[in-house]
Order: structure tokens, then sequence, then C-alpha cells
């Protein structure tokens, strides 16, 4: 694996150094193009709705005991679980705010992970040179890796397995094209 920091899945990141003196801009269009990011279910209406059921639900125990001592010295103590909810869905949301963007080029094949912290990590290689592959018997079910210009990395960590294999099915055709054309 590369020898960048370690991902969500528990293997090494997609990329393994920042931009390059190679990597410029280009203005031809790829012949494939993915923009992949994890699945975000909770929605800010979503988010906003859960935190008033949960402020709800702790706050149930002390109505009984409005106006008496008891009362002030479990406030801070509820206080403090619905500060810790908030905190762990914003941390969590915070952590799935990365992307991976994969394009295919018949002379060139890039990858860019957008890190939470806005580090950008870059891979590129030459199409006809990329291995891509599916490991059956690592940690992550139906592993995603492509390697080549020296490195291997890992694509789609967060996916669940069918769309990994979804996926290595878009780019081996995509490979297929590029190296063809």
């Amino acid at each position: 694996m590369s020898d960048a920091t370690t991902s969500a899945a528990g293997e090494r990141s997609p990329a393994a150094s920042v931009a390059g003196p190679n990597w410029r801009d280009r203005k031809d269009r790829p012949i494939y193009q993915v923009e992949l990011w994890p699945n975000q279910s909770l929605t800010q209406p979503g988010l906003i709705w859960f935190l008033g059921i949960s402020a709800a639900f702790l706050a149930l125990p002390a109505a009984t005991i409005i106006g008496t001592a008891v009362f002030w010295g479990l406030t801070p103590f509820l206080a403090i679980a619905f500060l810790g909810i908030w905190f762990a869905i914003r941390l969590n949301g915070r952590n799935l705010s990365f992307s991976e963007t994969l394009w295919i080029w018949r002379d060139e094949i890039r990858v860019e992970r957008r890190e939470p912290n806005g580090r950008r990590l870059r891979w590129q290689a030459e199409p006809f040179r990329v291995r891509l592959r599916i490991h059956k018997d690592a940690k992550i079910e139906d592993y995603l890796t492509l390697s080549g210009g020296g490195r291997i990395i890992e694509l789609g960590a967060f996916l669940a397995p069918s769309e990994r294999i979804a996926l290595a099915d878009e780019i081996e055709s995509a490979l297929t094209r590029a190296v063809r054309a």
C-alpha cells in the first residue's frame, strides 16, 4: 500500500502525495470520470428532528422533578448527554466529508482524494500499465485497488461491496476503451 495516512477503511489512503510536477489541468474530456463519496443518510432536516426528539426524551425524566433540588442536580448531566450526541453526530459528518474522483483518458489515469481537512492526495499512471484488482481475501469485502505508477492505491473503500464490484466493472471497461483508443 502507499505510505500515506490510514483511511477510514483501515487501510492506506488512495494516494500518497500532493500534486506533483506532472499534475496539470487538462482541457480534453476524459473517457471516463466518476466522483465517489460516502453515504450520508442523515440530512440537515433529519439532524434537526433527531436532536429535537433526543432532547425531548432526555428532558422527559426531568419533567417530573421540575422545581426541586434534584432537578438542578440532574440538569447538567442531561445537558452533557445532549451535547455529547450533538458533538458525535457533527464529528461523524465532518469525517464523511471526503471524496475521491477518478478520471481516465487515453494516455493517463488520475485519482484525487479530497480529505476533510482540505488536503488533496493525488495519484496518476498510464492506463496500459494500470492493474485493477478486487481482493476477495482482504479485511474489507471485495476491496478494490489500482496499481501503477509505482504505487498501489485503494478506491472506494467506503462503498458497499456490490458498489465496488460495479465500479470495478465500469473502470475495467473504461481502461479497455482507453488502451484501444
